[in-house]
């Protein structure tokens, strides 16, 4: 494998890693606008189409007629979508008060 040819799976990965933080990062801020939103079901809907547009688009231009390159670019969209969870949910935990443990019916 020639330098250029790993230089362009590494140029894959990055935009695989760019077109996964921004879908699943404006899927966050997509539901935390959507919950206090007057039309949530316009916003998720818009959303969908704008984020799901522009991946497919992104995935074929960084894919073209190569598959190694359309198999960096999606793994660097899963290792965005693993990134965002992580960097996400200790924001959301803290936020959330403990929900307390439900009792045995018969514990009365």
């Amino acid at each position: 494998m020639a330098i250029d040819e790993l230089l362009r799976l590494a140029s894959a990965l990055l935009a695989g890693l760019l077109l996964g933080a921004l879908f699943f990062g404006g899927l966050w801020w997509t539901l935390r606008k959507g919950l206090s939103s007057p039309r949530p079901a316009g916003l998720m809907l818009g959303s969908l189409v704008l984020r799901t547009g522009l991946v497919l688009t992104g995935f074929y231009f960084v894919g073209g007629d190569q598959w190694e390159r359309l198999v960096a670019c999606l793994l660097g969209f899963a290792i965005a979508r693993l990134a965002v969870t992580r960097l996400i949910r200790p924001a959301e935990a803290l936020k959330r008060s403990p929900v307390p443990e439900a009792t045995h019916a018969s514990e009365s």
